[in-house]
């Protein structure tokens, strides 16, 4: 676990709330285990985010205390995530997380990529 380098990242009340609900869904250990948020090569704009519940941080990761819930940003992923705010939003068509990224330069249509 990483202590030397800092990710500026936020999850707002609704995001905090539906990660809970993960983790609990997973059962995994919430003093052990918590959010993976990570960010990839691939999409129509360059970079996606993906997100899963891991049982624990694995070495080099960044470890965030969000409100209780830990989140693990891996080193590559944490250069692209400074800044970001994660929302959950639910609404009659569909629900899902979304991303506030103050770095994107662009993004798709699908609001599942983005660029810098």
């Amino acid at each position: 676990m990483s202590t030397t380098q800092q990710v500026q990242l936020n999850l707002t009340d609704n995001a905090l709330a539906k990660v809970r609900e993960f983790i609990a869904a997973e059962g995994v250990a919430p003093e052990v285990g918590g959010l993976r948020v990570g960010v990839m090569p691939g999409g129509c704009s360059g970079f996606k985010y993906e997100m899963s519940i891991d049982e624990a941080p694995v070495e080099d990761d960044i470890v965030l205390d969000l409100s209780g819930v830990r989140v693990f940003v891996d080193p590559f992923s944490a250069q692209y995530l400074g800044g970001v705010s994660i929302d959950y939003v639910q609404t009659m068509q569909s629900a899902g997380f979304t991303f506030d990224n103050p770095n994107a330069t662009g993004g798709c249509g699908c609001g599942t990529s983005f660029a810098v």
